[in-house]
């Protein structure tokens, strides 16, 4: 009888696996609610950036383990000797999802789109090294043919830089570099989706307010190792019923939101370092406060080792980059000292505080935010004749908020869009369009423009005094490191790798082949041996 059986139960164990291999292609991913912007024209949020890794692809791509730059729709790319000129060789094979083939003039139109001044695009300042790109978007040039990108033919695309630039192609890893349907950039309706037609490895198929359907695009030109068929991704803000559905087995990657004292597993719970840093910044635009000394002087005033506790953070810091090979030390404003502070708002003509407008301090509501906020206010209150409010807004409009006149200080986790210091650093250039602060120092921006220059040790040297100075100067305090965490089973999951970016390109996950487990009669393991 047993031996009889056990032929029986092998079938039954294989053919458990085949089944499971066949059923379980759907990969479901929550995140916190937040506003999705299908157009890569205008994007800001990191849940935007990595639902864009399934969407869109452009020249180059993530490598999901280290974050290098790998082919994508370029399948090669020549570099000039003077490391000046690119030219990309696009693939015969790259198309959109409704079988429209990607061309060279599709990446130049959409580049061109982002360089437009009417269109205002946050990003468009990454496109600064290209021959010609800043005075275009800033309306200095007005013929599009100054601009370095030319199509050479409909496969071959070059672009031309200002000067050499060893961080390109990283940069082009960035979602502002995807092309664009030509249908829609003549103004076409993305449809009830919602979705531009893009030429990624997945395509919109439904969406609503808290949920987000994608089916696998058979036309992607890399479709053969894409194993996913279909991705659901769940907007909710609720962590312990995330959390619950998880480990039930409902979800199979939290991304945001997650309950960690209701993880079961925590073996599933991935923290790593990540290339982020929160902090409050000074709105350079509101009265006084566009004086450096007033809001040094501001800063010396509060109480840092408070704000900074270790009790509500995991890697407090005072200083805006994080850590990086060669990059060399900064010195930002660690500690208080109130002698000092009113000394500095003494000689800028605010002694004690008199004469300073109402401080303003935009936060969204709840956690940290609302703590920090409190002691800011609590101190300034304390040292100073000056009213202070604090007011909160809901995560889904908190940005746009900072994009109004009016307030004081906004706080921002800002999450490198590649690995370099540069990404932390040239959003605070005067004629940035990622600029809230409304910043513009002529000698910061001259040290970030010497640095595109510059290789190396070198240029690392040049770009830490121009974030000394941003910090000395009192226009972001930064707050802490955040480590990236997020609710997975790697065991389980191939494909996903921790990463300082936090960006997991979707064309890479898929489900592990289930083992079969040692001790089972007839199973052999690698080397032909009977187990």
């Amino acid at each position: 009888m047993i031996r009889r059986f056990f032929p029986l139960l092998l079938v039954f164990f294989f053919s458990s696996l085949c089944l499971f291999a066949e059923e379980k292609k759907e990969l479901t991913v929550n995140f916190s609610s937040t506003r999705i912007n299908f157009d890569p024209l205008h994007t800001f949020t990191t849940t935007e950036a990595q639902l864009y890794t399934a969407i869109y692809e452009g020249l180059v791509n993530y490598n999901p383990v280290n974050l290098n730059p790998v082919p994508a729709v370029a399948k090669n790319w020549d570099i000039s000797d003077d490391g000046k000129v690119y030219r990309f060789y696009l693939r015969s094979d790259a198309r959109y999802w409704d079988g429209t083939y990607v061309s060279a003039r599709h990446f130049r139109d959409a580049w061109m789109r982002q360089l437009d001044p009417k269109e205002k695009a946050e990003y468009s300042f990454l496109f600064d090294i290209i021959k010609g790109a800043q005075d275009y978007r800033l309306g200095k040039i007005n013929n599009p043919d100054e601009v370095g990108i030319r199509v050479i033919s409909d496969s071959v695309l070059e672009v031309e830089l200002e000067h050499p630039a060893s961080y390109f192609l990283k940069i082009l890893c960035h979602h502002s570099f995807v092309p664009i349907h030509p249908d829609f950039l003549k103004g076409k309706s993305p449809g009830t989706s919602g979705a531009i037609p893009g030429n990624g490895p997945f395509y919109v198929i439904n969406r609503t307010d808290n949920e987000l359907t994608l089916v696998k695009n058979k036309l992607y030109w890399d479709a053969d190792k894409v194993e996913i068929t279909d991705l659901k991704i769940i907007f909710n803000d609720d962590p312990v019923e995330t959390t619950r559905q998880f480990n039930q087995g409902k979800i199979d990657w939290v991304a945001s939101g997650i309950a960690v004292d209701q993880v079961e597993d925590r073996n599933t719970l991935v923290l790593n370092p990540l290339f982020a840093t929160s902090y409050f910044y000074f709105n350079c635009t509101s009265p006084a406060i566009d004086n450096p000394e007033v809001r040094r002087g501001l800063a010396l005033l509060l109480p840092w080792d408070q704000i900074r506790s270790r009790e509500y953070m995991y890697v407090p810091t005072s200083t805006l980059i994080p850590k990086i090979q060669d990059y060399p030390d900064v010195k930002g404003i660690d500690k208080q000292d109130v002698e000092e502070g009113h000394a500095v708002l003494e000689k800028a003509g605010y002694g004690g505080g008199k004469g300073l407008p109402t401080i303003i301090i935009k936060i969204p509501d709840g956690g940290e935010s609302r703590r920090i906020a409190g002691l800011m206010a609590d101190a300034w209150r304390k040292e100073l004749e000056v009213k202070v409010d604090v007011e909160e807004y809901d995560y889904s409009v908190y940005y746009d908020e900072l994009k109004k006149p009016g307030y004081t200080l906004g706080t921002v986790t800002w999450i490198g869009d590649f690995p370099d210091p540069l990404t932390f650093l040239q959003m605070w250039t005067t004629e940035s369009n990622l600029n809230d602060a409304g910043y513009s120092d002529r000698e910061f921006d001259a040290l970030v423009n010497q640095s595109m220059r510059e290789s190396g040790k070198e240029r690392y040297e040049t770009l830490g005094r121009a974030e000394e100075l941003l910090l000395q100067r009192g226009v972001v305090l930064p707050i802490s490191h955040s480590p990236a965490i997020n609710l997975i089973d790697i065991e389980d999951i191939e494909g996903w790798y921790p990463n300082t970016l936090d960006i997991h390109p979707f064309k890479y996950i898929r489900f592990s082949v289930p083992r079969i487990p040692p001790g089972i009669a007839g199973w052999r393991n690698g080397d032909g041996a009977e187990s």
